[in-house]
């Protein structure tokens, strides 16, 4: 194996209420937004809304990939590129 180095921040809000806050946390990368989500539970419990209200807030550009797969393969990560 050759040697690499990765270096992969995370930042990870949890709670009560951190949806509201989702506009201020993700404006600072800028506009372009690319929403993943797997089989259409964040539709169902009505999260979506409130992150697209969030993202629209913020006048970001919102691309949306729904149906990823756990673990991904490489063509579900290149379909989700692809996206507009």
């Amino acid at each position: 194996m050759e040697q690499f180095i990765m270096y992969n921040p995370v930042k990870l809000h949890f709670g009560r209420g951190v949806v509201e806050n989702l506009g201020k946390s993700v404006s600072v990368y800028g506009k372009r937004v690319l929403l993943v989500y797997g089989g259409g539970s964040i539709k169902k419990n009505g999260i979506y809304d409130q992150v697209i209200a969030q993202l629209h807030q913020i006048g970001a550009d919102i691309a949306e990939y729904q149906g990823i797969r756990p673990n991904p393969i490489i063509e579900d990560v290149d379909a989700a590129a692809d996206r507009k």
